[in-house]
């Protein structure tokens, strides 16, 4: 495949989603829907010419939209001449959608897989333009849980039904000869079987501590709040399992990539500075995704923050032999903006091996090399990766291709 602590209560950051918010996106699905807040949205834009229109970011609050928040942060915008609203923080990736759809927000990171469901499955015209981070996630457990085999007969929580959490925990479990169940709470579960249920993150390090859960896997930092809370420890890293994988991506309506490039290359100019300042500024940007900063974009403390994005510990995860491959030699979380097309190609064979709910017939029409070309449009982060230094400068290869590299 070669191609060129803070424990959150709900209430303050809801950033799964509910079975009332699935439906909710689950309405979406079909072109009447989509098409008509897609009018909405180019109302909204009406009255702006190019670059007149303002920058406004939607993000939930996770490590996931740094690049989106350190761009805002540090004026990166406004440094390439774009006027910014404050960042809305929204509750779910319902939610999130909804306001993008609709025109309310117009650059929004997104779950890689649920790219796929808003272009394919909701009809709605928007595209990747470039990764958002790599890596980032993990699967938490019980602590007295020691390997995958003692999920047998348990419950696991997902952040989302179209997310590479998903697809990474569904590889993990096969695997380890496990069948993937989705029965009602309380329902009899087999030995060789878990149990998967959609959580909002901001409720899973609770559900963890009060035993309603085995385990979950999720974003950054609700893995390191469990680990800190001392009411859970990592079993495996998502990026020790897909290689660099993408998470989240940064999603743009392809009104706007269409009618206003150069809007768009300076948006995706200033988001790929952003990632190459918060890779060797890792203290700095927890500082400011944090708690205690002055914008406050998310309720989660700095110690918390610092221990995704700055400490280098993967040798005490060695040393319990969580890590399978040391070899790739790998942080945490990273930043790198590339939108790999091979990636793009395995995610689609993927996800249509992984059990998802809801209606998942648009899935099968996908052909992988048709929606790597179709879903991404790389003209603007090639840009910008030349202009902030080249590929070498993210750790890329020059030839910006790669190989895909999944071991369970």
């Amino acid at each position: 495949m070669r191609n060129p602590i803070h424990i959150c209560a709900a209430s303050d950051c809801d950033c799964g989603m509910s079975r009332r918010d699935f439906m909710r996106m689950a309405a979406l699905t079909g072109a009447g829907a989509a098409s008509g807040m897609l009018f909405a949205g180019d109302a909204m834009a009406q009255g702006f010419k190019g670059d007149d229109q303002p920058v406004k970011i939607g993000y939930l609050p996770i490590t996931d939209a740094a690049p989106l928040l350190v761009a805002h942060g540090r004026k990166l915008f406004e440094a390439q001449g774009l006027k910014t609203e404050t960042p809305r923080l929204f509750r779910s990736w319902a939610q999130i959608t909804e306001a993008f759809v609709a025109g309310q927000v117009n650059v929004i990171h997104m779950l890689s897989p649920a790219t796929l469901w808003v272009r394919y499955g909701s009809k709605f015209p928007a595209k990747v333009v470039a990764w958002n981070h790599i890596n980032g996630s993990a699967l938490t457990v019980q602590n007295e849980i020691n390997t995958v085999a003692e999920l047998g007969g348990k419950t696991v929580a997902i952040p989302f039904w179209y997310s590479i959490h998903n697809i990474l925990l569904q590889k993990i479990l096969t695997a380890n000869k496990l069948t993937v169940v989705t029965r009602g709470r309380g329902d009899a579960l087999k030995p060789n079987e878990v149990n998967l249920i959609v959580m909002a993150p901001a409720e899973m390090v609770s559900a963890l501590a009060s035993k309603a859960i085995a385990g979950f896997i999720v974003a950054e930092p609700f893995n390191a709040a469990a680990e800190m809370a001392g009411v859970g420890k990592i079993l495996r890293f998502s990026g020790d399992v897909w290689k660099n994988h993408a998470c989240c991506v940064t999603f743009l309506a392809e009104r706007d990539l269409n009618d206003k490039p150069e809007w768009s290359q300076r948006v995706t100019n200033a988001i790929v500075n952003a990632q190459l300042w918060s890779r060797s500024n890792q203290i700095e940007t927890a500082k400011l995704l944090s708690n205690s900063d002055a914008h406050r974009y998310t309720p989660h403390p700095l110690q918390t923050l610092t221990k995704v994005l700055a400490v280098t510990d993967y040798s005490a995860y060695e040393k319990r032999r969580i890590i399978a491959h040391p070899a790739w030699n790998q942080r945490r979380i990273d930043f790198q903006p590339f939108p790999f097309a091979s990636y793009t190609e395995e995610l689609v064979r993927a996800i249509g091996q992984t059990k998802v709910e809801g209606d998942t017939k648009f899935l099968a029409a996908l052909d992988p090399k048709f929606v790597a070309r179709d879903l991404i449009d790389d003209r603007f982060v090639r840009k910008a990766i030349t202009l902030a230094g080249g590929p070498a400068a993210f750790g890329l290869p020059l030839d910006l291709m790669r190989t895909e590299t999944i071991a369970v």
